[in-house]
């Protein structure tokens, strides 16, 4: 079972929702089944999609027979690349919000054929059981070509992507001389770590429902984590211009990643409705979730060499890691071991390989993810050589400078994670040998490991109305992927200008609104909740100069410093007897609303001298069974520094979801390729293993107190990545612990544990 929460006291002002464990606005919606996703919107007329996918990973089609799909009464139409039609983006100049470098990847656009399960062919129906009939009629032939998809058989087949190749700043330069300090070293390891492929498997799979408006306009309910970036790359795609196009997307599913990108069901169910000129529905089927991005598979070495008393002499991490042919995708791997820890001599290096698989695509913590568990196994085995203990190893090269640039952090209170942590699991009273704690025939051990995240922060737009009635409604274009946004968006305008959170709506997924940038990395709160406050500090201003103009006013010509916004009043602050409610106030000036757009953008003068990141601590037990091998997850503490928490009730919930991800990451989830296909065979989630409820026991998490006046004006920084950084080393550590047996590829499954242990 997980923890009970307990929240802090926390001393508010009054009326104040900052702090607080609020329930989810959003909630009842989604209990009730009031919520409505992409694929729930219906009108008369609808015709439904469904896809045919490729047999072979690289090649071209030489014949495709449609006929006896069109045969099938209901069948309407049956788009393949010899009848779609010609199209505006074919000339490759188009990007969407999260696009790599390369030439995105096109459905329908040629013969070519360069990943398994790509998609072929679109059957439209008058029903979905029609459409998915009719694509079992479609014939295909295809001339297949050798593929890769091994990337160890393809390791040494790399190029470096620089920034003009991946998008994304390369791997700061070496500091001194890892190689000779490494060299020159008391006590050094040198070990290589493995990172299967990992696919993104959200509750709500991805579907488009195209609505045709009678003048040609479109309503597009996607799922997206950016209802902007939908409706850039619908008007791009197909040459329309953006008042033809909304997208709505008020819920989604779940998503981690795999919504940051428009995916080929939007493509398709936009060109069926365009060509059609009618109302269509195209949902993926579970095994084509495993058609496109994806956490790339990774090969890293980590070598690090310390003095006798922990002091680290040499870093060295160097990864290779996959992406597509036609795409280069880079994720921040290796910098985060230059930035973890102080060391003189530090080289990182980072290479692409290029295989015969879709582009990969961020997934929870992209990057840091994969690299900072392979940098905190090695400090564990560093630390078994010196005879340390892991945290004090970690303390001992501590740093509150970011080496990787030499600029201070706006804020780091990793220290505090490990304190707290380490007191509330009990670390004082584990026993350093493995194998030195057991319960019957399990064998017990105990792993912790250190986690770190940036603290992104992008422009934002928001707009806020407040209405004679003292209801307020603010709206900005970003999504709710289930982390909370609604909630914590409405406590923000709602402790801004002092009202219940039942008289505050917040609206989003809805390209017409203010914009906002795509949800991902940890910067909502951040960028969105930095503009819902900017707007509401102007809605507020625009209400204490009202205030000063009334007659006979208890606030009188009071600076705006010096008014307090509580349950629906503004009151003096040295003299809480004088106030006004704020429906007066507008009554008194007949004002019938008050209306404000605003835009945030990031302090970037005090961002370019400082770090930025979130931190933590986690420690780990597992139970592992002498005989069988099998790993139980039976504790995890997780101490975050996140900044200020704007509702320590959804933050917990991101961080528990994380942890459960993390056991997952580092114990189960696997994308198993037949090289001889080229295709990912465990398609499903019979076969694709994540953790269920019996793997879950207590998780307890901890928000360390954390002040930052620079990071945004909010000095929020958001929760939903770290929680999954460091988790999967934690866990390896404790199966160390327990067992002896180091497993550097990371799922450890119970093949590799019994390996070891025999």
């Amino acid at each position: 079972m997980i923890a009970k929460p307990t929240f802090p006291d926390l001393l508010h002002a009054p009326g104040a929702q900052i702090g607080k464990p609020v329930s989810r606005v959003d909630g009842r919606l989604k209990v009730t089944g009031a919520a409505k996703y992409a694929g729930e919107f219906n009108v008369p007329g609808l015709l439904h999609g469904y896809i045919v996918s490729s047999t072979i990973a690289k090649g071209r089609i030489t014949r495709i027979d449609t006929s006896a799909a069109l045969k099938v009464p209901g069948v309407v139409q049956v788009f393949t690349h010899e009848n779609r039609p010609s199209l505006a983006w074919f000339d490759r100049k188009w990007k969407d919000q999260d696009a790599p470098k390369g030439s995105p990847f096109r459905p329908l656009h040629d013969d070519r054929i360069v990943h398994s399960l790509q998609p072929v062919a679109l059957v439209i129906a008058e029903s979905l059981e029609l459409a998915r009939y009719g694509a079992r009629l479609v014939e295909v032939e295809y001339e297949a070509e050798p593929h890769q998809t091994d990337l160890h058989a393809n390791r040494e087949n790399t190029f470096t992507p620089g920034k003009d190749k991946g998008g994304f700043e390369p791997p700061p330069p070496p500091r001194g001389d890892a190689d000779k300090a490494l060299a020159d070293a008391d006590v050094t390891v040198d070990l290589e770590f493995t990172q299967a492929a990992e696919y993104h498997n959200p509750m709500e799979m991805h579907a488009s429902t195209v609505l045709y408006g009678e003048d040609g306009t479109l309503t597009v309910h996607d799922k997206t984590q950016g209802a902007l970036n939908s409706q850039t790359y619908i008007c791009n795609v197909f040459n329309l211009s953006k008042s033809q196009v909304r997208v709505v997307s008020p819920f989604v599913g779940g998503a981690f990643g795999s919504g940051l990108r428009p995916q080929h069901q939007l493509f398709m169910a936009v060109l069926a409705a365009t060509e059609l000129k009618r109302s269509v529905r195209v949902e993926l089927s579970r095994p084509q979730m495993f058609s496109f991005g994806h956490r790339p598979e990774t090969i890293q070495r980590v070598a690090l060499g310390a003095s006798k008393d922990g002091t680290l002499q040499a870093i060295i991490h160097e990864a290779v890691q996959e992406s597509s042919q036609f795409e280069n995708y880079v994720e921040i791997v290796v910098n985060w071991s230059g930035q973890q820890y102080r060391c003189d001599n530090v080289r990182l290096d980072y290479k692409l390989s290029r295989l015969d698989l879709h582009t990969p695509l961020d997934q929870r913590a992209p990057g840091a993810a994969t690299g900072v568990p392979a940098l905190e196994i090695a400090m564990d085995e560093l630390a078994y050589k010196l005879g340390m203990d892991p945290v004090e190893l970690r303390l001992k090269n501590y740093t509150d400078i970011d080496p990787n640039s030499g600029n201070p952090f706006s804020s780091k209170e990793l220290r505090a994670c490990f304190r707290q942590g380490a007191e509330r699991f009990g670390w004082s009273g584990r026993k350093l040998e493995p194998r030195s704690m057991r319960e019957g025939r399990e064998l017990i051990g105990w792993g912790m490991a250190a986690g770190v995240w940036d603290a992104m922060q992008g422009q934002a737009n928001a707009r806020a109305v407040l209405g004679l009635d003292g209801k307020l409604t603010v709206a900005s274009a970003t999504a709710d992927i289930g982390t909370g946004t609604y909630t914590v968006m409405t406590q923000i305008a709602a402790e801004v200008l002092g009202l219940p959170i039942e008289d505050v709506t917040f609206n989003l997924g809805d390209s017409s609104l203010p914009m906002a940038p795509i949800e991902g990395g940890s910067w909502t709160v951040s960028s969105v909740g930095s503009a819902v406050k900017a707007v509401c500090d102007m809605v507020r201003g625009r209400l204490v100069k009202l205030a000063g103009k009334m007659e006979g006013s208890p606030l009188g010509d009071a600076a705006e410093e010096d008014v307090v916004f509580a349950d629906g009043h503004m009151s003096l602050r040295g003299d809480p007897s004088k106030r006004v409610a704020i429906v007066e106030v507008m009554r008194a000036s007949g004002t019938q609303s008050i209306e404000e757009e605003a835009r945030s953008i990031p302090y970037y003068l005090k961002r370019s001298k400082h770090a930025f990141g979130t931190h933590s601590a986690i420690f780990a037990e597992v139970r592992v069974d002498e005989d069988l091998g099998t790993v139980r997850v039976t504790r995890v503490v997780s101490a975050i520094a996140a900044g200020r928490i704007i509702n320590p009730k959804t933050a917990r919930s991101q961080i528990l979801g994380a942890v459960v991800w993390g056991m997952g990451m580092g114990l189960e989830e696997e994308a198993m390729l037949d090289h001889r296909l080229g295709r990912v065979m465990n398609h499903d989630l019979a076969e694709y293993h994540v953790p269920v409820n019996a793997d879950v026991h207590d998780i307890d998490v901890i928000f360390v107190e954390e002040h930052d006046d620079v990071v945004n004006p909010l000095g929020a920084k958001g929760v939903g990545e770290i929680g999954i950084v460091g988790v999967p080393a934690a866990l390896s550590n404790a199966i160390f612990h327990a067992t002896g047996v180091r497993v550097r590829d990371l799922p450890i499954t119970v093949d590799k544990i019994r390996k070891g242990m025999r």
